[in-house]
């Protein structure tokens, strides 16, 4: 008896210390794109430890808002964009492009009201 009670202690135990962890969130975002986006924002911002706190806070935000599809496509369309001439107009100028961009504009407005 003493022996099934101790046995039922200790997986009560770890039933509780297991429920008692918080649980990780699955991220949406790859590592990479996501240091790449916190060391852009602390070269625009400064390269100090607040700042990579706000810039993390800020990725974390727009996580939340797009999925990561639609990060890429934004993020492909601003870069391309850059090119000069009719090349680059395609990606300034489309209609994906302009919806896409703007998506990632108010994300990235919504990270910066609740991170900055």
């Amino acid at each position: 008896m003493v022996r099934s009670a101790t046995f039922f202690i200790a997986v009560f135990a770890m039933a509780a210390a297991g429920s008692a962890l918080p649980a990780v969130a699955a991220m949406s975002y790859p590592t990479n794109a996501v240091a790449e986006y916190v060391y852009a924002c602390m070269k625009a911002n400064g390269e100090n430890r607040t700042n990579l706190d706000r810039c993390s806070c800020s990725i974390d935000v727009i996580e939340s808002i797009i999925p990561y599809e639609r990060y890429e496509a934004a993020a492909t369309f601003r870069q391309m964009g850059l090119v000069a001439g009719e090349n680059g107009a395609l990606f300034r100028e489309s209609a994906p492009a302009k919806a896409a961009i703007a998506d990632l504009k108010r994300a990235q407005a919504e990270a910066d009201i609740r991170c900055f």
